[in-house]
């Protein structure tokens, strides 16, 4: 059966081209802004000629506008991005992406949002707002403990949640593992107060180091004040994360380079909770750390993974494919999911 952007197709492909054209130069203005021209076709990848008898329109339909500083989308723009975002995604095939992803990856549902993250740092912010749609949608009435880690990614989720996540919920947000030591604004402690204080819910901290020895570790989880935060942890229903690239959380988390060494040696391409992991989802290292185990992830009702950009591609194919629990909801960009989708 013919869906309407097929009739639509059909009878006059030259304007669905127009629209798409037109879609996305604004889409990207909206993103770089403010944005000059040469830029701006380079991204979109038209000439300069193009750029501008397209640019032209959208002056002149009150969409954008122009000063010193570039090319930015006027609120008229701004209203007609949002009005036709879920027609352009259907347009654009991503929602037949989401649905090959997932049962690629055979997992409950995958969220694509268009865009590449390693180019524009707006799609974060548009993953984060997925985020925080879907967990209206899954989250039930009443008490819920959300655990969640820690990252540059999640701490952008974190600032997208919304008050209205609280209506009729009892929210409660603990860091899924312990992580002092990372920057403070990125640490899992941050991240779940932050996002207490968007939805109106509570949290709470865990102490502990981001990589602690065999003899410390013993003894910390002995710790009452621990051994209590740790117990909620246990008790989450929910686990929101994101998927990092091997090298690169190895230096965000400082380790040393005969570390990075073995992860090179081991063909480590992926991060998660701790765990570094090969294209085949082997976990070839591992940071002894205190909280949420991977293998304990099965249990929990909602899993959220949230991970983009072209660069983190191995990564989130190789964890989605291979280590994911079956009931993990991946929300993803343009960028990462075209490249696991050509293989």
């Amino acid at each position: 059966m013919h869906s309407d952007i097929q009739w639509i197709e059909a009878i006059a492909p030259d304007m669905v081209d127009m629209l798409s054209r037109r879609y996305l130069v604004l889409r990207t203005i909206n993103w770089m802004a403010p944005v000059g021209r040469r830029l701006l076709a380079q991204t979109v990848g038209v000439s300069e000629r193009t750029l501008r008898t397209e640019t032209d329109t959208l002056r002149k339909l009150d969409l954008i506008m122009t000063n010193k500083s570039g090319m930015q989308v006027t609120q008229q723009g701004q209203d007609v991005l949002v009005g036709l975002s879920h027609f352009m995604d259907e347009l654009m095939g991503i929602r037949q992406k989401e649905r090959q992803l997932a049962q690629y990856f055979n997992i409950k549902r995958c969220i694509i949002v268009s865009g590449d993250s390693d180019r524009q740092l707006k799609v974060i912010g548009t993953m984060g707002e997925e985020v925080n749609q879907l967990l209206q949608q899954l989250l039930p009435e009443g008490h819920n403990i959300i655990a969640v880690m820690g990252g540059h990614t999640m701490e952008h989720v974190a600032s997208h949640l919304t008050n209205k996540l609280g209506d009729k919920r009892d929210l409660l947000f603990v860091p899924a593992r312990g992580g002092v030591g990372e920057s403070v604004a990125i640490q899992a402690n941050t991240i779940a107060s932050q996002m207490a204080q968007h939805t109106g819910g509570k949290f709470r901290s865990l102490f502990v180091p981001e990589q602690v020895s065999e003899r410390t570790y013993e003894p910390l989880l002995k710790e009452p004040s621990i051994q209590e935060v740790l117990a909620i942890i246990g008790q989450a229903n929910v686990v929101v994360h994101s998927i990092g690239e091997a090298i690169s959380m190895a230096h965000r988390r400082n380790m040393s380079e005969d570390q990075i060494k073995v992860l090179r040696s081991r063909d480590a391409i992926g991060e998660a909770f701790g765990y570094f992991f090969d294209k085949k989802g082997n976990v070839v290292y591992r940071i002894p750390r205190i909280g949420l185990q991977i293998g304990e992830l099965a249990h929990r009702e909602i899993i959220l993974a949230v991970a983009g950009g072209a660069s983190k591609a191995p990564a989130i194919g190789a964890y989605m494919k291979n280590i994911a629990p079956k009931q993990t909801c991946l929300i993803t960009d343009e960028g990462a999911a075209n490249l696991i989708l050509k293989k």
